[in-house]
């Protein structure tokens, strides 16, 4: 009885947890890698937060009908916020989720295995690497590098310089500020780069898709655009 009503069960949510836990680490330098092996991750830079230290908000559901309760860990290791959860046997049913706040002047590097990321507020240099789910970015200025193996990739910033990546999932960039450089490629997925009013110099392909650049061409211009795409449509446009 106990397994028949877990398989009738509904999926576990984070969002379901009223009761989530903080803490806070000590940082002990200018940079923050997120290592996460299966949580939504929510990241924030602000003013308000203590010089060498971020604070960090979980979320957890879970259940297993036959099995080891599932957990979850965290812990500093030097830079490095290593996020874990254990969940396996029959009908094992998890969701987490963190919210990690950290001060500004902090760069940041996510790598995550499974989970979406979003990110804002950053002046300094943000990487988001995930290998199964979405990326959002927003209110940020500083260096941009966004990579996601299996999942939509969505940015709305005025860095000036934007690295983007989608294996299978659409790609959409807003460039709010003219930016130096936008390289972006996906695998399967359209992709839409929408920039400020300006000349660019703009390279551009598609393997299996239209392909539709507005903007106005400079091969002079000083400000570049790369983009691919593989399987999907391609557009370059001016921002409205």
């Amino acid at each position: 009885m106990v397994l028949g009503a877990a398989l009738s069960a509904c999926g576990a949510s984070a969002a379901d947890d009223d009761e989530p836990e903080h803490r806070a680490f000590d940082l002990p330098g200018a940079s923050l890698t997120v290592d996460s092996d299966d949580s939504a991750l929510e990241i924030v830079a602000s003013d308000e937060q203590p010089e060498g230290e971020i604070a960090v908000t979980r979320w957890f559901q879970g259940t297993v009908a036959i099995g080891s309760d599932p957990k979850v860990t965290w812990s500093m290791d030097g830079d490095r916020l290593v996020l874990r959860e254990k969940c396996s046997g029959v009908v094992a049913d998890c969701s987490a989720k963190h919210r990690i706040v950290v001060p500004r002047g902090v760069a940041v590097t996510v790598e995550s295995d499974d989970g979406s990321v979003r990110a804002e507020g950053f002046r300094d240099a943000l990487a988001v690497r995930t290998k199964d789910g979405s990326v959002r970015v927003t209110d940020t200025s500083g260096p941009l590098e966004l990579r996601s193996g299996d999942g939509s990739v969505r940015a709305e910033v005025s860095s000036p310089t934007v690295r983007a990546r989608s294996g299978d999932g659409s790609l959409h960039l807003v460039l709010t500020a003219v930016p130096d450089r936008v390289e972006s490629r996906s695998g399967d997925g359209s992709t839409t780069i929408e920039l400020p009013r300006g000349s660019y110099r703009v390279d551009s392909s598609t393997g299996d898709g239209a392909e539709d650049v507005t903007v106005p061409r400079d091969d002079s211009s000083s400000h570049e655009v790369t983009a691919r795409t593989g399987d999907g449509k391609l557009t370059v446009r001016t921002a409205n």
